[in-house]
């Protein structure tokens, strides 16, 4: 799933190649990713690209007039072209959800991956009126030490579905959050309101370096080459059986219904691993 950095980096990019050009046409090819009928995506027709922004793991297309908002969901992607097809995509054929035609050829499409279609477009007069930007958190980026304390204290969530939570705070995600983690050497079953001041000086420093880190590492890169960045950039997501790059223990495994995490036992839980089970507890 794109996350805080990747969002970023694809805004980065439309402000770089979209800006000034004029939304020639887009194609709807799923309509089943359109969360706003009114306006329709072609009233975005003869309207030039301003902007584009970021909000938690929205991205938004600033033009003009109206906004196209899109959320990439786990699946979803952008694929920019500077000689877009000029044919409309086949509804229902492949993996291209919409198509956005901008002047001189240039353009990108929408896409989304496998079989659970959660890709979602609005447009909008102003991105406050998508229901799941309103309900965002403070910015991920922008949280201060104190403002993280605040966030946190009271709570008895896990500390990894707290760090999830879009609406507690925005951008994270399941990989982002267990790489935070790691670096903070904290399990993911922590207590969120229970950390020792100490704990919280060290998740959120580790907050702000690996979301910067990542993007560091993804802003300036081609659209096509997120995906691998982020990969190459994982120290225990996605990473089960191999060793941990800090202490080389072995990184492992917990997986839920529609998702999994990964941490370290050394550095994060005592050495002691915790239960793969949905409402396993860290075994004592």
């Amino acid at each position: 799933m794109p996350e805080l950095p990747e969002v970023e980096a694809l805004a980065h990019h439309l402000r770089e190649h979209a800006v000034g050009r004029i939304v020639t046409r887009v194609d709807v090819a799923s309509l089943t990713v359109l969360k706003t009928v009114d306006p329709l995506p072609s009233a975005l027709h003869g309207h030039e690209v301003t902007g584009a922004s970021r909000y938690g793991k929205f991205l938004a297309l600033q033009t003009d007039g109206l906004q196209l908002v899109t959320h990439l969901a786990r699946a979803g992607w952008l694929r920019w072209s500077d000689a877009l097809a000029a044919a409309p995509p086949r509804p229902g054929k492949g993996p291209i959800a919409l198509r956005v035609h901008l002047g001189d050829e240039a353009g990108f499409d929408l896409t989304e991956a496998g079989t659970q279609k959660r890709l979602a477009v609005y447009v909008v007069d102003d991105p406050a009126q998508v229901p799941g930007i309103a309900r965002l958190g403070p910015d991920a980026l922008a949280l201060s030490r104190d403002e993280l304390a605040e966030l946190l204290a009271g709570r008895t969530e896990r500390l990894k579905t707290t760090l999830t939570d879009q609406a507690l705070i925005a951008g994270v995600g399941n990989a982002y959050s267990d790489e935070v983690l790691h670096v903070a050497r904290l399990s993911p079953y922590a207590t969120a309101g229970r950390l020792s001041a100490d704990a919280l000086d060290g998740l959120h420093s580790a907050l702000q370096r690996v979301l910067r880190d990542a993007v560091d590492r993804s802003v300036g890169q081609e659209a096509a080459r997120l995906k691998g960045e982020k990969r190459a950039g994982l120290a225990v997501h996605a990473r089960t059986g191999l060793p941990c790059p800090v202490c080389g223990d072995t990184v492992r495994e917990v997986s839920f219904a529609d998702r999994s995490m990964q941490y370290c036992p050394t550095c994060q839980t005592g050495g002691k691993p915790l239960a793969d089970r949905r409402l396993s507890r860290l075994l004592r």
